[in-house]
């Protein structure tokens, strides 16, 4: 690890003679001579592009010295083509393209254009950057909407995980997704918001995900809330001026059926109001049976473009879903090993009943540009999840499979209030250019829930794993008969964020160089603690180009997030207090359609929750433990027809200080060492035969592996785990249908822990399918 930063060093270090390049801009208007924005601009032979913003204006940096073929496109106007010389070290100003209106027109234009499905070269709004992923100091991973339809994912738990290196899914109770990478939990975020609570929020659908952005790292300066392993954030679907219509049905295996509409475009003539709608319904049962769940929802958006510098949208996202909560968990004595029961082994009663949740979801924007360089953005948001339900889990095992189950009440209400406000801008000194940065956020989160009504539900006769007799359970009667955060004796978490941060991204040699300094001040409330936490921490990065292709990066980040929840005993937890250290390679091939990049992290975490050995359902804070890892992630497109997504992560946890000091050197669990994915897709030319077709092929493979506890030793008792995945489809300019074939090898698979005097598990179902139709009308 020592040799791989110092070879990282090395080459930040050496890399200040630069290829020579310079920089595109210019300014796209209508035949009136008004600014045109969202104009798609295209190099030919190249994946390059950029498209105009609300003044008309793009840019585009660091190409390669050499003569260039510009497209411009959009539809309703006539598309152009211009040639232009880029000069090295030089910013070469296009004279201003006029875009005409298309005077004949019967049908809607489409310009067909070519679009790398998987390798996403900004982020989104929501993380408040305005630089090339390729040029961050930091590890950034997108999976975009493309891949996730190739993939058929329906929810967050649904394998998307599997497109960025090292991150594991672990086990759930089935409302929501706990996302581990570098060995750490990942708050949930959505559009640039944290909403992650204990036991949420619910997992999130596909049919309103645009994106999903995994930040590597704390990267407090974006979000002032960052686990110091990272966080992903699901960017959601956002009204467009380009008209959308699109219905999509699904059916699969274990009477699973599904379907979702997508509608968008101008709302007015003017294209000052537009609107998105999205809506889903589904309805499905598991490979255990007797556990059909419904779950739907819909998310209108409007966006009012106020004049060309303001505009102000308006998100509503409604779902309401089913969950057999702890119905997957599986439990044997610690002697039969996992997977000794059939994986469809159904633990549960016939008659155990489904949880119903309600999330409720709101957020607004207002976005004002002051000039090309100035601009002031405030966002705020809601959240309210709603439970009303049970979970399940065992009471004793004997040697001869004879077990006692019970029934809990989990009677929860999570309520999160958000505020952002922040102006960004850009200005030059001299030779050395400036991105500012500096803003103030606010988050309000409080959580209610109720643990302590149970009841056995085996007391004259227990529950044989061997012999399952089914339809005996008399379930227990809580009393639900006030709203749960008026009751007595619940659980109460929650907390208030407050923080202020500026950051300067500072370029030299014409910004082939960037070197980033932040810090922020956050100050914390936990509920249960009688004074707030507060700290200032900072952040320092350098990213440099050694080549137009080849970027080398380094960084130093803090993080300092608060903690909810309390131990088993009652007692509050600490804020986390951590910092990273990090460095890497990022390079692109054949004109920047396949990227790539390599790193290496270090990161020590102090206050680190782990799961409660006695009881599973809390956690306890250690002292310290320290992650370290290598990180590859590719993605992006070999040819026009082939695109891949290759990743790999070395991931090491372990304790390096402790109450007790044989805990010590001790592995933690949450991550498996060894973790690859792959996912190939390939689309056969318009000129062949089979035009229209595609096929797809993926695997995961998971070596030393672990998600809650380790064993004897600290060695793990979970077996290597591979999956492979596979899909073909056929599709048109209106049509697309797909089948998906998921555990190809029809492995049983499972993850799982020891605990005590028995293990449990959770098996996922053996080879299985989906077939999707989509219609674009």
């Amino acid at each position: 690890m020592k040799n791989i930063y110092t070879i990282l060093l090395f080459l930040i270090g050496t890399s200040f003679t630069f290829a020579q390049s310079g920089d595109l801009k210019g300014t796209v208007v209508d035949q009136n001579n008004n600014p045109l924005s969202n104009v798609n601009i295209s190099i030919s032979k190249t994946s390059l592009g950029t498209t105009t913003n609300a003044k008309g204006r793009f840019e585009i940096k660091n190409l390669a010295a050499g003569t260039y073929t510009l497209t411009l496109s959009i539809v309703g106007h006539v598309s152009k083509q211009i040639s232009t010389t880029v000069l090295a070290n030089k910013s070469i100003e296009i004279v201003t393209v006029s875009l005409p209106e298309q005077s004949e027109q019967l049908n809607e234009v489409v310009v067909k254009g070519h679009h790398n499905k998987y390798a996403v070269k900004t982020p989104s709004s929501s993380l408040r950057l305005k630089t090339e992923i390729a040029k961050l100091p930091q590890n950034i991973q997108i999976i975009s909407s493309e891949l996730l339809q190739d993939q058929q994912a329906t929810s967050i738990m649904d394998g998307v995980i599997r497109n960025v290196s090292g991150v594991t899914l672990l086990e759930h109770w089935g409302n929501f997704a706990r996302v581990n990478m570098r060995g750490f939990r990942l708050p949930a975020f959505r559009n640039g918001f944290n909403v992650q609570d204990t036991w949420g929020p619910l997992s999130e659908d596909m049919a309103f995900v645009d994106q999903i952005e995994f930040v590597k790292g704390p990267a407090g300066f974006m979000m002032s809330a960052g686990e110091p392993g990272g966080f992903y954030n699901v960017v959601t679907k956002k009204p467009s001026e380009k008209t959308i219509r699109q219905v999509s049905l699904m059916a699969g295996s274990f009477d699973n059926y599904r379907a979702t509409l997508d509608l968008g475009g101008k709302a007015t003539e003017n294209g000052k109001l537009l609107y998105r709608f999205n809506a889903m319904y589904q309805t499905s049962d598991s490979h255990r049976g007797n556990e059909d769940a419904e779950r739907y929802g819909f998310a209108p958006a409007l966006t009012y473009n106020l004049s060309q510098k303001t505009s102000v949208t308006a998100e509503l996202s409604v779902q309401q879903a089913e969950s057999y909560m702890g119905a997957a968990y599986v439990f044997a004595p610690n002697e039969d090993g996992y997977g000794s029961l059939d994986r469809d082994f159904k633990f549960t009663d016939t008659n155990y009943p489904a949880s119903d949740i309600q999330e409720v979801t709101f957020f607004g924007t207002v976005k004002h540009d002051f000039n090309k360089d100035w601009s002031w953005e405030t966002k705020f948001g809601s959240l309210r999840y709603n439970q009303i339900g049970n979970s399940t889990w065992v009471w004793s095992m004997e040697q001869n499979g004879d077990a006692v189950r019970y029934i809990s009440n989990w009677d929860a209400l999570s309520i999160g209030k958000y505020f952002q406000t922040y102006v960004s801008g850009a200005f030059q000194t001299g030779g050395v250019s400036h991105k500012l940065l500096g803003g103030f956020d606010y988050s309000q989160k409080e959580y209610w829930a109720d643990f302590n009504q149970f009841g056995l539900t085996d007391i004259d006769q227990p529950f044989n794993i061997y012999n399952p007799v089914y339809g005996n359970t008399e379930l227990p009667v809580f009393n639900k008969s006030v709203p749960v955060q008026y009751r007595d004796n619940i659980y109460n978490y929650g907390g208030i964020n407050r923080s202020v941060y500026v950051q300067d991204e500072i370029g030299f040699f014409n910004d082939k160089a960037r070197l980033t300094l932040a810090g922020r001040y956050t100050n914390l409330f936990t509920r249960g603690k009688d004074e707030t936490d507060s700290k200032i921490t900072p952040r320092i990065g350098l990213s440099v180009n050694i080549l137009p292709s080849l970027t080398a990066y380094a960084l130093y980040d803090r993080s300092f997030i608060g903690q909810n929840g309390v131990s088993f005993t009652g007692e509050t937890f600490d804020p986390v207090d951590a910092n990273d250290i990090e460095g890497g390679i990022k390079k692109s091939f054949f004109d920047g359609r396949l990227r790539t990049s390599l790193g290496a992290y270090q990161i020590t975490k102090q206050n680190v929750l782990v799961t409660d050995p006695e009881n599973p359902n809390f956690s306890i804070q250690l002292g310290e433990i320290q992650s370290k890892g290598i990180e590859f992630d590719l993605q992006g497109e070999i040819t026009p027809e082939l695109n891949v997504i290759l990743n790999y992560a070395n991931t090491n946890v372990e304790i390096t200080e402790d109450t007790n000091p044989e805990n010590i050197a001790q592995r933690v669990a949450g991550h498996a060492k060894h973790l690859t994915n792959g996912w190939l897709n390939y689309k056969f030319p318009e000129i062949s035969k089979l035009q229209g077709f595609g096929a797809s092929l993926g695997y995961q493979y998971q070596i030393d592996r672990s998600t809650w506890s380790w064993g004897a030793d600290n060695e793990s008792q979970l077996p290597d785990y591979f999956r492979l995945d596979g899909a073909l489809s056929w599709s048109n300019d209106q049509f697309r249908v797909q089948f998906n074939v998921n555990n190809l090898l029809n492995e049983y698979l499972y993850s799982g822990s020891n605990y005590a005097t028995y293990l449990y598990w959770q098996s996922e179902p053996g080879i299985n399918g989906r077939v999707t139709v989509t219609y674009n009308f």
